[in-house]
């Protein structure tokens, strides 16, 4: 009779990591004041197709309406409470209609990171040896470059290879995917480190006594388990993607100008500060800060909730 082996149950994701999470929120109210903030932006943002027309086409402008100051200056008017810009768009709705593509952009390129560093990551710390090597080695060489100068290579070669007149997806991909290429490093050497632990648990050992493949052992085993701490990274990452998007637009080197962000808007303000519209990009900017401020807020939280021992060194 063949004897029955008790293998060890394969470790999951924690059930009770929502209610932590949860109570940790219930005793910071900073981070729940950021979280608060972060979603009335996002519901700023994403109702506002459903209650106004989008200013960036032609039928929401109105060149007789451009310049109007704040409600509360004077020559200000009720129907556009934070003023007007050079093409007569109403900046609290457009302001709603940028944002929403900067945050767009910011979600996608994060994915993109964290999918190309995390399979980088899963198979350098699984496999080792020169593997992994080669894999670190090319996250070395990249580190070397700042993350806004590799996008702006990556969009320049875009540029040269497609030419400079693009449609707005074609612009909008090429943002995403320059963004979310200069990510990667962080997200691999997390994942990596975290896999070379992992990889010599008892758990793992017992997967393989049982025949499951390398790549089953990797998906359904150790990156449950590796998950946590990147999540809280991506987290970070979103505001730096959103803030890069923002730079690159400023540039002209990013989203065109004909269509909505954060960066347009900001980029077309700087041009009539000195001659006193300052609501044109002063808006924007503050929009701008209080979501990323409150993203990073609320990552900084979420590291600590799930690293207690760096609590208080932030």
């Amino acid at each position: 009779m063949t004897p029955v082996v008790n293998t060890p149950s394969v470790p999951t994701v924690r059930r009770g990591r929502l209610s932590k999470l949860l109570r940790a929120m219930r005793k910071a109210p900073g981070p729940t004041t950021c979280a608060l903030v972060i979603f009335a932006l996002l519901v700023y943002a994403f109702m506002a197709p459903l209650v106004s027309q989008n200013p960036f086409e032609f039928a929401g402008m109105s060149v007789m309406d451009s310049f109007i100051p704040p409600m509360w200056m004077a020559d200000g008017m009720p129907d556009f409470p934070l003023g007007t810009d050079d093409q007569g768009r109403n900046l609290l709705t457009a302001m709603a209609y940028g944002m929403r593509t900067s945050i767009i952009v910011g979600f996608l390129s994060v994915i993109i990171g964290l999918m190309l560093g995390g399979s980088l990551g899963l198979i350098a710390g699984f496999v080792g040896g020169k593997v992994d090597a080669f894999i670190m080695r090319v996250a070395d060489v990249q580190l070397a470059y700042p993350a806004l100068l590799l996008a702006m290579i990556i969009d320049g070669a875009a540029r040269a290879a497609l030419g400079q007149e693009r449609s707005v997806t074609t612009a909008i991909a090429i943002v995403v995917l320059s963004i979310g290429i200069a990510f990667w490093v962080q997200y691999a050497r997390t994942i990596r480190s975290s896999v070379m632990i992992e990889r010599d648990q008892d758990y793992v050992s017992a997967a393989r006594i049982t025949g499951r493949s390398s790549l089953s052992i990797i998906i359904l085993h150790i990156l449950p388990n590796v998950m946590a701490p990147v999540l809280v990274i991506a987290t970070i990452n979103l505001g730096i993607a959103i803030i890069t998007e923002a730079t690159l637009s400023f540039l002209g080197i990013g989203i065109p100008v004909t269509s909505p962000s954060l960066g347009t808007l900001i980029r077309n303000g700087n041009n009539f500060l000195q001659s006193g519209e300052w609501w044109i990009s002063v808006w924007p900017c503050l929009v701008l800060v209080a979501f990323v401020v409150s993203v990073n807020i609320l990552g900084d939280h979420l590291r600590d909730v799930y690293n207690p021992r760096l609590r208080g060194r932030s």
